[in-house]
């Protein structure tokens, strides 16, 4: 172990470091009218949609009273720390951001017809108001959430509504407040980033019937053959299904039933639930749930190499939605030699992943288009990875779509969050000890240390993994949960295992990534930045996975952020840097996928303010380095 490259790598802030302006190819225009136009939920589409992206007006304050006027204009969904929203400017935990927009005409398409709100994120605190009443709010600064505002709408005239006023309230105390928040900080520096807040994910409207389709969870089999669909609805009725293939032509060779074996079946290019299928049980006031099973003759299964989706319409009444689904399955399984391996569909599968946290140098969590999303995503599999470990930060729904369908498998962290907790017990003696300071108890007595003592806090980060499961258990790619990282803010693990396992049992988990291993989960997990990587045997019997390693680092003149630079082992060209990532890669993590090696995620996609260990820098116009021989396209 290198002792200064582990001190090096402490982190520390530097919010004095003025940060370069870079700018992506993506993000050259600071105002486009039509930000990030595209259908922002594509696993849940509808043709109603009414984009809020573009400029609003905003303003900052000390209190929670209005403010007399605007302070100028911001370009959602961007937060107003970045360049990109037109404003850069920091929000203070004792702030209060505040945005406002007139809602463009509308016209109701029925007089029964509902008006769906929706924010595909807003950090963290959001409270909403349309024409001065209260609607909701939203507490979490990486969920979606969906509002009906019908009844605080304008009188309709004609069909058409006057003009209505939306208004959102945010609060934001990042590192200040035990909230979840990633790697965001106040003070910046190290491996911790630029914090935003706001709006920052997109923001649009829906018209829906009165009878419409509140949700969907898709569940394919381990027999790969089979597909459980079930439904939420606002109102009992019967729920059509048909499916198609790539070229939207109807898909016959199916068929669906609610028991295991079908007692009726149904061609699935018009599959109706029937009373047999009994689809109206009534769980709550307006809330109605459906059951389907779908049998696939000649089934195609998804794969990395074969990213495979099949496309559906779902319908009730006037409302319907088109989604899509994949056939596979993730499993830890033996190989001929009793070795535990990471399998898909079945057969064993090494992960080669890259860990990506999400960050662009104009526009922050946001990216500054989809194009830059599907570049990141098809730049790594050119360098032969097959696997994305999406670090301490939930994604916007577009990108899992790039991932379903161009074939990246997704390991899913969840958001971070607590106290500052022991940098003692959480990073330096996992670090020079692993053997012993790395399956440290994370139960009641250790709270504190952990940076988890505030009760609330820990309820909160309870109510958010479940969210993040319920929101992204449909996506194919994902084929890992991750649910704490070294530590940081680690509480109950096992307890937190059981809750994922029981609202989707379809995937894996990683249940402490790195170290305070509590031998829950499907994983050995181990983090190694200073030592030759090695296989170790579980004694829980768990696959064995290398969640981090790597991180070489190349500071590039005129595409980094600071001169400070951050990383586990630095390069002073990009031929040294290039020939030492192809020795680990081929000399060093090759090998020991035939000792038991699951998987192994190298640290990281793209350089981000002073970290320099990107594959890319983190403008993304230069790629440090070229495929290991025998990988990428």
């Amino acid at each position: 172990m290198s002792l200064s490259g582990m001190i090096n790598s402490i982190s520390r802030p530097h919010p004095e470091d003025a940060l370069n302006p870079l700018t992506t190819v993506w993000g050259a225009n600071p105002l486009l009218p039509d930000a990030l136009p595209e259908y922002p939920r594509p696993q849940f589409v509808r043709n109603s949609h009414i984009s809020l992206n573009g400029v609003w007006n905003y303003a900052i304050t000390d209190t929670a009273s209005g403010p007399v006027r605007p302070d100028g204009k911001i370009l959602v969904p961007f937060s107003p720390e970045s360049r990109l929203s037109g404003v850069n400017r920091q929000l203070k935990s004792e702030q209060y951001l505040w945005y406002f927009k007139t809602i463009p005409d509308l016209t109701r398409p029925s007089k029964d017809a509902r008006l769906l709100l929706h924010f595909g994120a807003v950090d963290h605190r959001a409270e909403v108001y349309v024409n001065g009443r209260y609607q909701c709010t939203h507490v979490g600064g990486y969920l979606p959430f969906t509002v009906d505002i019908t009844d605080a709408l304008n009188a309709f005239r004609e069909n058409r509504s006057r003009k209505n006023r939306l208004l959102v309230r945010v609060q934001d105390a990042t590192e200040e407040s035990p909230q979840n928040r990633g790697k965001q900080a106040l003070k910046r520096g190290g491996m911790y980033y630029t914090a935003q807040s706001g709006i920052w994910q997109s923001v649009w409207l829906e018209w829906v019937p009165k009878g419409y389709l509140r949700s969907l969870r898709i569940i394919p089999h381990d027999d790969l053959t089979t597909v459980t669909l079930k439904f939420e609805t606002s109102v009992p009725g019967s729920i059509e299904v048909a499916m198609f293939d790539e070229r939207r032509q109807p898909f016959v060779r199916a068929f669906c039933s609610t028991s295991k074996e079908p007692q009726e079946e149904y061609p699935l290019d018009l599959c109706l639930s029937g009373s047999d299928l009994k689809p109206c049980n009534k769980i709550g006031e307006g809330r109605y749930l459906a059951q389907m099973r779908l049998y696939l003759e000649q089934p195609r299964v998804w794969t990395p190499e074969d990213p495979y989706l099949y496309h559906l319409s779902v319908s009730i009444g006037d409302d319907t939605l088109y989604t899509y689904f994949a056939l596979r399955t993730c499993s830890v399984e033996e190989d001929e030699n009793g070795v535990k391996r990471f399998c898909l569909n079945h057969k064993p599968l090494f992960l080669n992943a890259v860990l990506d946290q999400g960050y662009w140098p104009e526009s922050l969590m946001t990216p500054p288009s989809d194009k830059a999303l599907i570049y990141d995503i098809t730049q790594m599999k050119s360098l032969g990875f097959n696997m994305i470990r999406k670090h301490v930060k939930i994604e916007c729904a577009r990108w899992y779509y790039h991932c379903d369908r161009l074939g990246m498998l997704v390991c899913q962290d969840m958001v971070s969050g607590g106290d500052t907790p022991s940098k003692l017990l959480t990073s330096y003696l996992p670090t020079l000890f692993p053997n012993t300071f790395t399956r440290l108890k994370d139960g009641a007595r250790r709270y504190r240390k952990y940076g988890r003592a505030d009760k609330d806090a820990r309820a909160q980060f309870t109510n958010e993994l479940k969210g993040m499961v319920s929101y992204l258990r449909n996506a194919p790619c994902i084929v890992i949960w991750s649910i704490f990282n070294e530590g940081w803010g680690q509480f109950d693990a096992n307890l937190m295992v059981n809750i994922v396992k029981d609202m989707d049992d379809t995937r894996l988990i990683d249940h402490a990534s790195g170290w305070q291993d509590q031998g829950g989960g499907d994983f050995l997990s181990i983090h190694n930045y200073f030592r030759k990587p090695s296989v170790e045997k579980d004694r829980h019997g768990r696959a064995v996975f290398l969640s981090e390693y790597g991180g070489y680092a190349l500071r590039v003149e005129g595409h980094s952020s600071v001169e400070r630079q951050l990383g586990y082992r630095v390069f002073r060209t990009p031929e040294e840097l290039n020939e030492a990532w192809q020795a680990l890669m081929t000399e060093n993590i090759r090998p020991l996928i035939e000792e038991g090696l699951s998987g192994a995620v190298y640290t990281q996609l793209s350089d981000i303010e002073e970290e320099v260990n990107g594959l890319m820098t983190y403008d993304r116009k230069i790629i440090k380095v070229h495929p290991p021989a025998g990988e990428g396209d």
